[in-house]
C-alpha cells in the first residue's frame, strides 16, 4: 500500500519521511506492576475455574499471560502473597545499644591515648632543653 504524490506517482521513502504523514512516534512501554491482592484475586478465580478455558477466558479478559498466573501461583506457595509486599532494598539494620557504648569507649581510649602521647612528647622536650640548657633533671637517676 504505497502513498501517492500529488501528480500521481508513488511516493518515495524520501518524500514520505519530509511530508511527516507517515512518521510515528511510539511511547515507550513500562513495565507494568501487580498489586499483592490483585494477585490474590485472579489466582483465587482461576483456581475456582471448572469449565475447559474458562482459565484461558480469564487470563484474556484481565490481559495476562500464563507465566503471571504460574509465578503467582509458584509465590502463593511459598507465602510470598500471603501479607503485604516485601520492602525493597536492603534490611534495616536495628542499632545495639551495646555497639554504640562500645563506639564511644573507643572514641574515648583513643583521645586518652593521644593525650598521654603529647604528654610524653612534652616531657620529652623539657628533657632536651634542660640539657642543652644544662640544668640538672630533676628526675631521680
Amino acid at each position: 500500500m504505497s502513498r501517492a504524490s500529488q501528480d500521481g506517482r508513488p511516493m518515495s521513502a524520501m518524500e514520505r519521511a519530509l511530508s511527516g504523514a507517515a512518521i510515528e512516534v511510539t511511547a515507550k512501554a513500562t513495565r507494568r506492576r501487580f498489586t499483592t491482592d490483585y494477585k490474590r484475586k485472579i489466582v483465587r478465580e482461576a483456581d475456582a475455574c471448572q469449565t475447559p478455558g474458562a482459565v484461558g477466558a480469564l487470563l484474556r479478559r484481565e490481559g495476562l499471560y500464563s507465566s503471571h498466573l504460574t509465578t503467582w501461583r509458584a509465590a502463593r506457595e511459598r507465602g510470598d502473597l500471603a501479607g503485604a509486599a516485601k520492602k525493597r532494598g536492603p534490611a534495616r539494620r536495628v542499632a545495639d545499644p551495646r555497639d554504640k557504648r562500645i563506639t564511644e569507649l573507643e572514641r574515648e581510649s583513643t583521645r586518652w591515648r593521644q593525650r598521654a602521647e603529647r604528654a610524653e612528647a612534652l616531657v620529652e622536650l623539657q628533657k632536651q632543653v634542660a640539657a642543652s640548657l644544662g640544668t640538672p633533671s630533676t628526675e631521680p637517676s
